[in-house]
């Protein structure tokens, strides 16, 4: 399945329209990790879990997504988009979302 940001693919007309898919991935962070990570940005080093973290709900929510235009009859994904959010649950408590959208295509 191809991926793009562009809203067209140089060379492959667009043949139909099959409409917005998307992915969604919420990903619990540890308290403890939080708590390492904070440090590690105060002293202005990078934070190797969060990215981590960042890494894997990018792929679940554009995994979803390719499956669901798959599911359409899709070749492409136009004009994906991804979201990134971070929702708070409580003390020292937080959750990673990460949204991806695009237009599911035929090619011609």
């Amino acid at each position: 399945m191809l991926l793009v940001t562009t809203t067209s693919l140089e060379g492959h007309p667009v043949r139909q329209y099959l409409g917005i898919v998307s992915g969604e991935a919420i990903l619990g962070a540890n308290i403890f990790r939080d708590f390492f990570a904070g440090i590690r940005d105060i002293v202005g080093g990078r934070s190797a879990a969060y990215e981590e973290e960042l890494r894997k709900a990018k792929q679940i929510a554009m995994d979803e997504m390719s499956q669901q235009a798959r599911d359409l009859g899709a070749d492409a994904v136009l004009a994906v988009d991804l979201d990134y959010e971070t929702i708070s649950v409580g003390q020292g408590g937080g959750m990673l979302m990460v949204s991806a959208s695009g237009t599911a295509v035929k090619l011609g």
